[in-house]
């Protein structure tokens, strides 16, 4: 499966499904904020360009437990810049623990794999492109909370970052499949983008919401226990095993994130 035809299917599907809402619905943006949708529109440009190279060079589950553990530290650092939200000492133990537990969970499934002299030429490749992501996530989590909290309605900063994603990565997607000698059926990609576009409104939207009640950098903690849920996902229905190692470390990143959110 192609990640750059993925994920601008799942853009295109949320820009579509978004507009009704950000046209007819919603408050429309003031020109502040509009400036704000620039630059997450931007950042998340960047981002998904990154994401999509990463999991084409390496294994989903090697490179992104690399790219989400990377991101709360970061993230919870520029927080402190931009919007002045410190943590307790313990919160940045929390934060430690989670990403040292999510980092050793990615070497594990590096150690689990046997693989040759060109295949681990491979991986380093593609774990820089992760840390790379890993910073990416930081920054448009940091802009989107700006963005959102500078909203009178964060569900109009939410409608047309949306719509403004239809606009962004699909251009590079496009270009993907049109030098692709063996195009998939779009049917399969529309199903696809659907299916991810509704997975995307649930876990991003939510995720924005929060900042807005939450610091980011708690917010920022709590989200990356997603690969937590990733992997009992896969153990349910790709009956996939869990070693010991594996849920040790999955207890480890739960800890980490509840120190963070509840240490303040």
């Amino acid at each position: 499966v192609d990640t750059f035809l993925n994920r601008g299917a799942i853009n295109i599907a949320y820009s579509l499904m978004a507009m009704p809402f950000a046209f007819f619905v919603l408050p429309w943006p003031t020109p502040e904020l509009w400036l704000a949708l620039l630059a997450t529109y931007c950042v998340h440009v960047l981002f998904e360009w990154l994401q999509a190279s990463a999991f084409e060079r390496g294994a989903f589950s090697v490179v992104y437990p690399i790219a989400r553990g990377m991101s709360p530290l970061v993230t919870a650092s520029l927080a402190i810049v931009v919007f002045g939200e410190g943590l307790e000492w313990a919160q940045w133990g929390g934060l430690l623990l989670l990403s040292g537990a999510i980092f050793s969970f990615a070497l594990v499934n590096i150690r689990s794999r046997r693989l040759t002299a060109e295949e681990k030429a491979g991986v380093r490749l593609a774990v820089m492109t992760a840390i790379l992501t890993g910073f990416a996530i930081a920054a448009y989590t940091v802009v989107d909370a700006f963005g959102i909290r500078l909203a009178a309605n964060p569900f109009t900063f939410l409608a047309w970052f949306f719509v403004m994603g239809g606009f962004g990565f699909p251009l590079i997607a496009y270009r993907r499949w049109r030098r692709t000698e063996v195009k998939p059926p779009l049917n399969e990609l529309a199903v696809r983008g659907v299916f991810g576009a509704l997975i995307a409104y649930l876990s991003f939207g939510s995720i924005m919401l929060a900042t807005t009640l939450d610091k980011v950098g708690e917010a920022a903690a709590l989200r990356e226990t997603s690969i937590i849920f990733a992997t009992a996902l896969g153990v349910m229905f790709f009956k996939e095993k869990v070693s010991a190692a594996q849920l040790t470390l999955i207890l480890l990143i739960a800890a980490g994130a509840m120190i963070a959110e509840f240490a303040g």
